[in-house]
């Protein structure tokens, strides 16, 4: 079993900034992806950002230029740096890794951190 612990969430002023944290312990042999999705109220979960074993990253359209995802494969985890926050960045913030473990691939999620972008 794997866990994914997030942290880093909270309240913010527009124009300001945050950065989440997440770590994955547990059964690890690799980890393929580690990423972060968010969701907010009355809306899908949506794919923010996410980096691949071997480099390649990946930004959803409307974060750009504002956020960047880093990892440090030698603690499992990845990081989230946002910028310039917007209020429609209000969500709650998730998580996700494709891990490889003795049961093969699976993929998991953290427990969530609310992000909250307001004067």
């Amino acid at each position: 079993q794997v866990q994914l612990v997030e942290s880093g969430g909270g309240l913010v002023q527009p124009g300001g900034s945050l950065r989440l944290s997440c770590a994955a312990s547990g059964s690890i042999f690799s980890i393929n992806v580690m990423g972060w999705y968010r969701q907010a109220p009355g809306k899908q979960r949506e794919l923010i950002a996410n980096k691949i074993s071997g480099g390649s990253t990946n930004y959803a359209d409307s974060v750009k230029g504002r956020f960047t995802i880093s990892r440090d494969n030698a603690k499992n985890t990845v990081y989230l740096q946002m910028n310039s926050l917007k209020p429609e960045d209000t969500a709650v913030y998730y998580c996700n890794a494709a891990v490889w473990g003795p049961l093969g691939l699976r993929n998991y999620w953290g427990q969530g951190t609310q992000v909250t972008v307001s004067s």
